[in-house]
């Protein structure tokens, strides 16, 4: 970490934000990183015994390695995309990444990378038979694009596992052991919203660091695979409802102000006149209205359908707003009335099962939404895969929730309202 400060002052002083630790050989083992000098798991750099037997050059080049994979959020990239395709592999993943952290640093002279390094120009000539030198390649790749292009695995029938692909395999083959150094932390209850702040964050420490070093820094040629933030789509609904939910103030004739009242309806002190009336405020609205619809044509995972949960019942609770739930696809199953934060999984979890069994085929928004404006709602939120019309518009704001896997062309289509994309 000196040679890293010494060399390129700050960018090499980002390894002070992150923690750092000795691990035993049976620890590295445990956690699948075999002879690994170091490995991370996106928040702590971990180093093994291997790790005291490299030479200086080559334990900066593994210092500097592990520390753009927490730099760029590379783990927590993993899982973002993890949730976004439900079957990500992060071996290839942990290719991709190397090769452009391997490219970043290959042009620095002060540090070694490992022998028969896997580099961007080198995955792109052989799995993509593309050709780039390392700068044109790092400013046109980064590392969530560049997997979509090497993972070509295709599920064989019925069998449960996708079968590598001529690319898979090739990359596979690329990298060897050292490719192996990513290893990402188990994600908490609050880690979507977390890692929005850790990716701005880390953003703002890459720039300072890049510009801090000017012609020196080993971040000049990694504008495309910073770290990227995306709004929450919790914190974005936390919003909206509250937004929507929250009550309104209006006039109140039959009662004065209470600045009114402070001043005893008179003007300076000593009184020198009259004030003229000031009515007071009052909430408008007692008991705001959410209308949840709940589209049983479509498919959301049970964690994600979890969280969602999970947020309408704190939101509801927070704000004590009722919830109408309309549960239906091509016409209205079932209504249910719920008090404030009363909703949950297994509720929801149930009345899709019996309106699934009830209805199936396609989706028709249509009868939906007209049983919803029916409630007279201040937000209506529809959890579905907007694939089907709607060609009625209820009262109120309007979300689309759509789980991941819906078909683009279906949320450029969304005739109203806001798309909020569940990742």
């Amino acid at each position: 970490m000196q040679r890293l400060v010494e060399y390129a002052p700050a960018s090499g002083s980002l390894a002070l934000w992150v923690a750092h630790r000795d691990v035993s050989d049976d620890e590295a083992l445990a956690h699948a990183a075999g002879r690994l000098p170091a490995y991370t798991d996106g928040r702590c750099i971990h180093y093994t015994p291997a790790f005291d037997k490299l030479g200086l050059d080559a334990q900066t080049g593994w210092v500097a390695h592990e520390l753009l994979h927490v730099a760029l959020r590379h783990g927590p990239r993993f899982r973002a995309l993890q949730r976004r395709l439900g079957d990500a592999d992060l071996a290839l993943f942990n290719r991709c990444a190397d090769a452009i952290v391997n490219s970043t640093l290959a042009p620095a002279p002060w540090l070694a990378l490992p022998p028969k390094a896997l580099t961007l120009p080198m995955l792109l000539d052989q799995v993509l038979d593309t050709t780039r030198s390392d700068e044109a390649a790092l400013l046109e790749w980064d590392v969530e694009r560049l997997y979509a292009a090497v993972d070509d695995r295709r599920r064989d029938g019925k069998a449960s596992a996708r079968k590598d692909g001529p690319r898979a395999v090739t990359l596979r083959a690329l990298g060897g052991k050292d490719s192996d150094d990513l290893k990402p932390a188990p994600e908490g209850a609050d880690a979507v919203v977390a890692e929005a702040e850790q990716a701005r964050e880390w953003g703002d420490r890459l720039l300072r660091g890049h510009s801090g070093d000017g012609a020196f820094s080993i971040l000049r040629t990694l504008p495309r695979d910073l770290p990227q933030v995306h709004t929450p789509w919790e914190q974005v609904l936390r919003t909206q409802l509250a937004r929507a939910l929250a009550p309104r103030l209006a006039e109140n004739p039959s009662r004065p102000a209470r600045s009114w009242l402070a001043n005893q309806g008179r003007v300076g002190r000593p009184a020198r006149g009259r004030l003229p009336w000031q009515p007071g405020l009052t909430h408008a609205r007692r008991v705001p209205r959410l209308v949840l619809v709940l589209d049983v044509s479509g498919s959301i995972d049970e964690p994600l359908l979890a969280r969602f949960a999970a947020e309408l019942a704190a939101l509801t609770r927070r704000l004590d707003a009722p919830m109408t739930v309309i549960v239906g696809d091509d016409a209205v199953r079932a209504v249910h009335e719920l008090r404030a934060g009363r909703v949950g999984l297994r509720e929801l979890q149930a009345w899709g099962l019996e309106a699934g069994v009830a209805g199936g085929g396609g989706t028709d928004f249509t009868p939906l939404l007209e049983e919803a404006s029916r409630h007279r709602p201040d937000i209506t939120v529809v959890l579905t895969d907007l694939d089907g019309p709607a060609r009625h518009r209820p009262p109120g704001a309007l979300i689309w929730a759509v789980p991941p896997g819906a078909d683009e062309a279906h949320l450029a289509a969304a005739p109203f309202g806001r798309v909020l994309r569940l990742r």
